[in-house]
């Protein structure tokens, strides 16, 4: 199964170029880059004015939502003294002075590449950190973290529930199930592995109250997390996987479509090839 790089590799190679260019001692042009990422997110890189700083910013849909949480912890803790006022109609920005570039130049376009992951990242540490913590009763958290999925974490008493709803275009649910049936075969074979729960149409019970969407190409997938996989050493892990899900899930599904085509393109050949 192939796996989706977590890093976003768009900005590590803009970045990196930026600061090889200034390394080399190219003056670096005043400019502007704008791309918007797969699932939504709209990434700026700028180079100020006076060519001695740039910035980069992003704007989350479900920023507001996971402030709510107050969940910054993690932004601060990675990116220090990075962190500025953010650029209007963004929520998060990071500048860096190009005539001071920092000595370990490879480890600081990794965490820039990280940016959206780790808006997405804090939600979830912050309820794993309720767990080690002992604490309980804390709000369920609901992050609609894309514009018709969204993902709801809740801690209880010794497991971090997270609930990710998804929805399949066409007749994209057929293949989906097949994907999702797996990850509960492979927890079967291994209790070690990590436990997911697969509901079609309907919600998980952990959402009854609430107004998740119903219908017949939306599904959720739950994942109940212990403490072997939110410990310290786990953690980073276990949310990648989570936050990749979606993105592995729907390229897989793609994967499959196109390989369905070609071999009934094939088989369509050898047909023709005998009719004449």
């Amino acid at each position: 199964m192939i796996l989706l790089e977590v890093n976003n590799c768009v900005i590590k190679e803009i970045l990196m170029f930026m600061f090889e260019n200034v390394a080399t001692g190219n003056k670096p042009e005043a400019e502007e880059v704008t791309f918007t990422d797969s699932d939504g997110p709209l990434i700026i890189f700028q180079i100020l004015r006076d060519k001695k700083k740039m910035m980069v910013s992003i704007s989350l849909k479900f920023y507001k939502e996971r402030q709510v949480c107050a969940a910054d912890e993690l932004l601060k803790r990675v990116y220090g003294s990075y962190l500025i006022n953010p650029e209007s109609g963004c929520n998060v920005s990071l500048l860096h002075d190009l005539q001071n570039l920092p000595a370990s130049k490879d480890s600081t376009v990794h965490q820039v590449g990280m940016l959206k992951r780790n808006c997405f990242a804090s939600v979830c540490e912050k309820y794993c950190q309720f767990q080690e913590e002992g604490k309980e009763g804390e709000n369920r958290a609901i992050i609609h973290y894309r514009y018709d999925e969204t993902m709801y974490v809740e801690s209880k008493k010794g497991i971090v529930t997270v609930v990710l709803s998804t929805v399949f275009k066409d007749n994209n649910v057929v293949i989906g199930k097949v994907f999702i049936q797996e990850f509960k075969e492979g927890h079967r074979a291994s209790h070690t592995t990590l436990q997911v729960l697969f509901s079609h149409r309907e919600p998980p019970l952990e959402l009854k109250d609430t107004d998740a969407a119903v219908g017949d190409n939306i599904s959720y997938i739950t994942f109940v997390l212990f403490p072997r996989y939110t410990n310290t050493s786990a953690r980073d892990n276990t949310i990648n996987l989570i936050h990749m899900l979606q993105d592995n899930l729907h390229y897989h599904i793609k994967c499959s479509k196109a390989y369905i085509h070609i071999r009934m393109q094939a088989k369509t050949s050898d047909f023709l090839m005998v009719l004449n």
